[in-house]
């Protein structure tokens, strides 16, 4: 009888394992709203599962455009204050607070060769942007707003295709983390709310206290390199990965913004015409 148990436990455990392996992967475009709803999936862009060395060649003459451009991060490193001055912080790991809704998708944009013989993409709308809350290992929390406003990124290799090989690398816009009529806990804002902190004595000679009261807006810089590792060229489609590189928020310069690393994979698919 004791042989008999663990024969039938080991045969349930292979018939579990197959089971397991034959599932199909979710087709989200046949779930509803509800089996998406607080399931995460929306966070997730589409992939490319078969890697092949197929190549999408783009011709001077004809227009193109890269569209359901879909960024999806999975890890996002903030770099540390160096404790001695002379040397540089180190990027740790955090833990994203917000909830699985930090992807952009639907970022559609030219795709054009330059007199160079490069490929180059210009960002033109969508979905472009996400605010973002992260957590330092001590607990600090770290708000990033992931966009790609603006982007324009060229292919590093000096070919007119897009193949396994193709790495787009471009800057791009940061905005503000919030609006201009958010108000912060003292009553304070950049275009409402009050000068300075109520109840609190103007000190004009302390500058963290004047950067505090004295709101502005400041426009910040950021760098992505796109690699490309799969690509379909007959449906057009590619995805890889991704690297960015952007500041933190400064709450309206109140305080010095953070290098952050975000890193993840990308999806997108190139038709021929105009944005």
């Amino acid at each position: 009888m004791k042989y008999r148990a663990l024969i039938a436990f080991f045969l349930a455990m292979c018939l579990g394992l197959l089971g397991a392996c034959s599932q199909s992967p979710i087709d989200s475009e046949s779930l509803s709203y509800d089996d998406i709803r607080g399931s995460g999936l929306a966070n997730n862009c589409p992939q490319l599962t078969e890697t092949n060395l197929d190549s999408i060649e783009i011709d001077a003459n004809q227009s193109y455009q890269l569209k359901e451009l879909c960024l999806q991060p999975k890890t996002f490193l903030v770099r540390r204050s160096p404790l001695m001055k002379r040397s540089e912080g180190k990027f740790v790991a955090t833990r994203p607070l917000t909830r699985k809704s930090f992807s952009l998708d639907q970022i559609a944009g030219s795709l054009t060769l330059n007199p160079e013989g490069n490929v180059t993409f210009v960002e033109q709308g969508g979905f472009d942007f996400q605010p973002v809350t992260v957590q330092l290992p001590d607990g600090e929390r770290v708000p990033i707003l992931f966009t790609v406003k603006g982007l324009v990124a060229e292919n590093q290799n000096a070919f007119n295709n897009l193949t396994p090989a193709t790495r787009l690398v471009g800057t791009f816009q940061v905005p503000s983390y919030r609006t201009s009529s958010f108000i912060d806990p003292k009553g304070r804002g950049l275009s409402m709310g009050y000068d300075s902190a109520v109840g609190l004595p103007i000190q004009a000679d302390s500058e963290e206290f004047v950067r505090q009261n004295i709101k502005s807006f400041e426009m910040g810089q950021g760098q992505i390199s796109l690699q490309i590792n799969r690509v379909n060229r007959t449906t057009g489609e590619i995805a890889g990965i991704f690297e960015s590189n952007q500041p933190s928020d400064t709450d309206f310069g109140a305080k010095e913004a953070m290098d952050v690393k975000i890193r993840g994979q990308f999806y997108g698919r190139v038709e021929p015409g105009v944005v």
